[in-house]
């Protein structure tokens, strides 16, 4: 069932790509445009501030997506999905999957915690559960709690990165596992998809490539880092959330520390920074080490447009060069 759930998702989208959700960076505007370009978006139940507020953007993202699916019957509207923190440590963990339940995304991405809740709801409607995990342990529980998928999360992903080897992940997990798998870490580019595709994944997990997309939240500050900074410029800790993250640098000696001499989780006090209005993920922001292509601030549909060009290039590549071995 799992693999049927999949494979129609991927028959639902120009490329196999999963907008990842990101903290303060993802809305509907930039879900539906993912969506229309043929890629799967998605975003953190936790962007929207408040229960009410989620209740009108899935209100919103529903009403418009099936608007988007009628007036374009020729044109591949690709599905959505929101990320649910499935721990019990979040406050708004009942209340929003009443709200899942209400309106049936068709993808709901788990972080942390226990996913069966989530399971029993997603399923009963048909839709699909995946579970972000970082390590063997974690991909084991997520599969024994019901989950029908997982998001590799490799080292080198933007945000809370795990630090195990893309190649050697999703090999070890498939000697347990033949099931949907998301590949995760560093992915900015066509050819990435591809290879992620080669080593077995389903569909490519992108994230720090759309930060600076038009639609995006990110301020403009934030948008310029990511252009002006490479995978020298990202840093791993677990200073500012207690878990660690891959940070832009610059991002953090802005705001007033030193990146080589951060002090261990739970010893930093931002408030005592030259400026006290300054917050973890608002102000020092996270980005994966692969932003070094990233060069210039361009649409959700042009950014997706551009993908699929170095994706259909790279598989051109790799057909021609099996041509030729074959010959010889």
């Amino acid at each position: 069932m799992a693999k049927e759930k999949i494979a129609k998702f991927r028959e639902q989208c120009e490329l196999p790509v999963i907008m990842a959700p990101m903290f303060l960076i993802n809305d509907p505007n930039m879900v539906l445009r993912a969506c229309e370009s043929g890629i799967v978006g998605t975003f953190p139940a936790l962007n929207a501030r408040t229960k009410d507020i989620l209740d009108d953007w899935l209100n919103e993202i529903t009403t418009k997506w099936a608007r988007l699916k009628e007036a374009n019957p020729d044109k591949k509207i690709a599905p959505w999905g929101i990320n649910f923190i499935s721990h019990r440590t979040n406050k708004r963990f009942k209340e929003d999957l009443e709200l899942i339940e209400k309106y049936q995304p068709p993808l709901v991405i788990t972080s942390l915690g226990d996913p069966s809740p989530v399971v029993k709801i997603v399923h009963e409607y048909g839709g699909l559960v995946l579970s972000d995990v970082i390590n063997i342990k974690f991909a084991k529980k997520a599969l024994e709690k019901g989950s029908d998928g997982l998001v590799l999360v490799t080292a080198g992903a933007g945000g809370h990165g795990g630090t195990y080897n893309p190649i050697a992940f999703i090999h070890e997990v498939k000697e347990f596992f033949d099931g949907p798998i998301v590949l995760a870490g560093g992915l900015s580019k066509g050819e990435d998809i591809l290879v992620a595709e080669i080593l077995g994944a389903d569909f490519a997990y992108l994230g720090s490539r759309f930060i600076p997309a038009v639609e995006s939240k990110a301020v403009d500050a934030y948008k310029e880092m990511i252009l002006e900074s490479g995978i020298e410029d990202i840093i791993y800790t677990d200073t500012f959330s207690g878990i660690n993250a891959n940070y832009l640098i610059p991002s953090i000696e802005k705001a007033g520390l030193d990146p080589y001499n951060l002090p261990k989780k739970d010893e930093v006090d931002l408030s005592n920074l030259s400026n006290p209005n300054i917050r973890a993920w608002r102000d020092i922001w996270g980005a994966g080490q692969g932003i070094g292509s990233i060069k210039k601030i361009q649409t959700v549909a042009e950014i997706v447009e551009e993908l699929k060009l170095q994706y259909e290039e790279a598989k051109a590549k790799v057909a021609q060069g099996t041509h030729v071995a074959t010959q010889k």
